[in-house]
Formats: structure tokens, C-alpha cells, sequence
């Protein structure tokens, strides 16, 4: 494990100095190129090479990246799961993402890091999700198309033995995305009703799930996770979404790899024994009578 950081601590470094090579090489030659006409082929020269140093770094830092994952994160990230499982290169799938009822359809969508496991016998899947909208622009020039980010964060389904009544969610912001008999409810908490907006198909079930000490543990599970949070309670599955504008498990440029980048990654993964333990997912009310 010691070898391995160390390998992979000074291929950061190395990629690293390329970017800043490049980077370099590219901002002389704008000076050369701009503001000294006299030396403005130079400044061309200076700029060709400073941009294919500059994206060579780059992709060579992505895949370093993705074997870090492989080779060093893996390991740890089972460790601490019952029966688990991870896999960089794929996510959860689209339909597993809109199930939950609080997503809207993408333009362009992109799961990776898929995890599963168990958590005191609550079984979960999760991925990173990125979710963009097409915009287009007209304007003089002609037609602009870009895309926005509206979600980017960990997306989680837990499963339980126990088939809920209708359909509950809890959100912080938005609205279901789905044309199904949703009500917009009020619950007993003020300071409940103030940061999330219930809907449901079934009060019963709003009020037999949403106690106290439940409405309490969400509000305290949104206090220390960063973003809008959703909540959805569909069939026998709890739907999680965090919409942080953050990629889990990536490695950053230009920061140091060492123990608090580990100890970053365990504080990630260990929002799931949060959720479980905070949630009490694995309450006998979430479990078949």
C-alpha cells in the first residue's frame, strides 16, 4: 500500500509539471504573440508546443486517476463495505437514476464509480451522476448550443424488506418529475416545512414514515451534507440524491496525495453509514411485519 502512494505520488507530480510547463509555454507565447509584434512568429512557436504539453499532462492525469482508483482506492472503499463492490467505469443506469421522481430527464447524462454493498444489513447501490441541459442561443452570428449542469453529485438507492404504501418524497428543492398524484403536505415542524417540501400519494403513509425523530434525523443529515438533498421512498427502495456540484472519489491536480486525501475519501464513504445509522434504516418499520 506504502510502494503504491509513493508510485502514484510522484506520477502526480510528474503530469503535474507538464501542466505547468505547458501552461508556461502557452502564456509567453501570448506575450510574444500580443504585445511584441516584432515577435510574434516566436510566440506561435512558443504556443503550439505549450498546448499539446499542456493537454498531454492533462490526459495523463486522468488516467493516472482512474488507475489510482483501480489499484489503491478500490481496496480501501471494500473494506469498508459487506459484499462490496466498485467500479470506476460505469454507474448507475438511467432508469435507475429517474426512478427516483425527482430528476428530470438529462440531454446528456454520465454515471460513474458505481458502489454496492451492504450496511448493517441495508442493502445500497450508488454512483456519481452528472445531468445537463441543452440550451441554444440565437443570436446575429447564428445558432449557440451549450449545456448546463443542473446535477452533479452521489446518487444512492437503498433497498428494504418492506413494499411502502404510495409514493413519499422530501426535497429540498424542486418538484416531482413525474405526472403521478403527488399532494403537497405540511407537517407538524415548522423548521421542517421550512427546509424541505413534502409530497406524497398517500398521507398515511407521509405520516407513518416522516416521525419526529425521522423529520429530525433528515434535518440533521442536511445540516452536514453540503447541496440540495432529495429524499424518495418508492416501492421497497429509498431514493438519496445530493446534488453537490462535487465528483467522490477523484484525485485533485495540484493537491497534495497523502493521509488527509484518504481520510477525505473515508469521510465520503462514510456518508452511507450515516444514512443508515442517522435514518435508522435498519428499523423494524422498514422491514417486513
Amino acid at each position: 500500500m506504502e510502494n503504491k502512494l509513493q508510485e502514484f505520488q510522484i506520477l502526480k507530480k510528474k503530469h503535474e509539471s507538464k501542466v505547468i510547463i505547458g501552461v508556461i509555454l502557452i502564456m509567453l507565447g501570448l506575450v510574444l504573440f500580443v504585445a511584441l509584434i516584432d515577435y510574434g512568429p516566436y510566440g506561435i512557436i512558443l504556443l503550439l508546443p505549450g498546448i499539446i504539453i499542456t493537454f498531454v499532462g492533462v490526459a495523463n492525469f486522468t488516467t493516472m486517476s482512474k488507475n489510482f482508483k483501480l489499484d489503491v482506492l478500490k481496496d480501501m472503499i471494500i473494506s469498508y463495505i459487506e459484499n462490496g463492490q466498485f467500479d470506476p467505469d460505469r454507474g448507475l443506469s438511467p432508469n435507475t437514476v429517474y426512478a427516483g421522481e425527482f430528476l428530470k430527464t438529462a440531454d446528456r447524462f454520465d454515471s460513474e464509480d458505481f458502489l454496492s454493498g451492504e450496511m448493517d444489513e441495508v442493502s445500497f447501490i450508488s454512483s456519481d451522476v452528472k445531468l445537463q441541459e441543452r440550451h441554444v442561443e440565437h443570436t446575429k452570428n447564428g445558432t449557440r448550443t451549450t449545456y448546463v449542469t443542473y446535477f452533479l453529485g452521489r446518487m444512492f438507492r437503498f433497498e428494504f424488506n418492506k413494499t411502502f404504501d404510495g409514493y413519499l418524497q422530501v426535497l429540498e428543492k424542486g418538484r416531482p418529475t413525474v405526472n403521478r398524484k403527488y399532494s403537497k403536505i405540511k407537517l407538524e415542524s415548522v423548521d421542517f416545512n421550512k427546509k424541505f417540501k413534502t409530497y406524497c400519494t398517500s398521507e398515511h403513509t407521509a405520516f407513518y414514515v416522516l416521525t419526529p425523530h425521522f423529520m429530525e434525523a433528515l434535518r440533521e443529515f442536511e445540516k452536514n451534507n453540503k447541496g440540495h438533498i432529495s429524499f424518495s421512498f418508492i416501492n421497497n427502495y429509498l431514493y438519496i440524491g445530493i446534488n453537490n456540484y462535487r465528483d467522490t472519489f477523484e484525485l485533485k491536480m495540484f493537491r497534495a496525495l497523502n493521509e488527509e486525501t484518504f481520510d477525505e475519501f473515508k469521510r465520503e464513504l462514510l456518508v452511507i453509514k450515516e444514512i443508515v445509522k442517522e435514518l435508522r434504516l435498519n428499523n423494524d418499520i422498514f422491514k417486513k411485519e
